[in-house]
């Protein structure tokens, strides 16, 4: 039988992701965690155990209405950007937590972007963005081997 509790599949999804996704010294992690009220972010080295930098719409001078929304993920992805790049780390591996690249998630992370980290990403998909597309041949049909009757 499926599991059907979401927050036991949203483990097993980040699990699965920290397999392959580890932060080290020169690029550490930055880690995703959102509730339905908040969102917090952690910049982590892995091979040290520690934290390097956080922010979470808890925090006083982050903190508006509701920090459940995308408002208040873009500040702590502007937020945590700034942390990290004063502390001297420009270029992070995202984790996104088990959770989908989509909605807040997607507004924090490309709000780091935007304020800093990891500029050779914004860069290489504004590249991508400007070249025209490759329109691929059209291949003749085959035709088919079979003997009609006639």
């Amino acid at each position: 039988m499926a599991n059907t509790n979401r927050a036991e599949i949203r483990t097993a999804i980040h699990q699965r992701i920290r397999r392959k996704v580890k932060g080290s010294g020169e690029k550490p992690r930055l880690a995703i965690y959102r509730s339905l009220n908040h969102i917090y972010a952690q910049v982590i080295d892995d091979r040290r155990g520690q934290t390097i930098v956080s922010a979470s719409s808890t925090e006083k001078d982050l903190r508006a209405n509701t920090g459940g929304n995308l408002d208040a993920a873009k500040r702590i992805g502007q937020a945590i950007a700034e942390r990290a790049l004063a502390k001297g780390i420009d270029s992070v591996v995202f984790d996104r937590g088990g959770y989908l690249y989509h909605g807040r998630i997607k507004a924090l992370t490309d709000a780091a972007r935007a304020a800093g980290l990891n500029k050779h990403e914004v860069k290489a998909e504004a590249e991508a963005d400007g070249q025209p597309e490759v329109v691929p041949e059209e291949k003749p049909e085959k035709k088919s081997r079979k003997k009609s009757k006639e």
